[in-house]
């Protein structure tokens, strides 16, 4: 007892070295990730979503170290009903693929993306379908540097007979001191096809539709997982395709923002 005591008191004074414990448990595979974030708008691809009003987003992912991962997000959106009536105010997007970093540092990621609008479209002009839309794309990274190319499946963002409108994009996002980045954008939608509204005004998706955007940002991230964050868009986008209420979805923007990341 005697003997005990004194091992005991010895293990609790460090002197006998640091325990021996059972074999550490491996680390999770599996990881979970989520974010919130508030926007003075929402602007995709160099469109308005929001007629320029604030938007609510947020996201929850799942990956695994075998690459594999899907997710969801989510934002308010007006651009849809303020076209076509109806009343289509959410963006609910749910996607999943396979990202790999390789030996060289080169990232590699392929998967499949589904937009979609819940609402009721009860009278959709001739020519307009829902703006539910999908698509497969393939993005390679290095660096600080991403290409990417979405291609969609069917009809795309409420136009018809647009299989195969596809669009690229370069991104690239420059780290600095004190927790400051610069991230630059450039990309082309691109559209295929022949929609009956297109052809109702003697022309096709591609004249009608295809256009230009660039973004640059300034953001600040602190406390590890929040960033605010002010970018400026730009588009090429005509107002003969992209006109609503009287105004260019396209129009150059400013964007404030704060989010988390959980």
């Amino acid at each position: 007892m005697i003997r005990s005591r004194i091992l005991l008191a010895a293990a609790a004074a460090g002197l006998l070295g640091p325990a021996v414990h059972a074999e550490d448990a491996p680390a999770s595979p599996h990881h979970f990730t989520s974010n919130v974030g508030v926007y003075s708008q929402y602007v995709f691809r160099g469109l308005t979503q929001t007629k320029e009003k604030p938007a609510l987003q947020g996201g929850f992912d799942y990956s695994n170290d075998n690459g594999f991962y899907v997710g969801t997000w989510l934002s308010n959106i007006s651009w849809f009903s303020d076209t076509n009536g109806g009343t289509s105010s959410l963006e609910w997007d749910g996607y999943g693929g396979f990202k790999k970093t390789w030996e060289n540092g080169i990232l590699t990621d392929i998967g499949y993306l589904r937009y979609q609008y819940p609402g009721s479209y009860p009278a959709l002009a001739p020519g307009t379908v829902k703006p539910n839309t999908d698509e497969v794309y393939l993005g390679v990274g290095w660096k600080w540097a991403t290409l990417k190319y979405s291609y969609s499946l069917g009809d795309t963002f409420g136009v018809d007979d647009a299989k195969g409108t596809s669009y690229i994009d370069l991104s690239v996002s420059i780290p600095l001191p004190q927790g400051f980045a610069v991230g630059l954008h450039a990309g082309q939608q691109k559209f295929k096809g022949s929609s009956a509204y297109a052809e109702s005004i003697g022309t096709d998706n591609d004249d009608l539709y295809t256009y230009e955007d660039y973004k640059a940002t300034l953001s600040y991230t602190f406390g590890g997982t929040w960033t605010v964050a002010g970018s400026y868009t730009h588009s090429s986008a005509e107002d003969a395709g992209y006109t609503v209420l009287g105004k260019n979805l396209g129009d150059d923007q400013f964007i404030a923002s704060v989010s988390r990341a959980f």
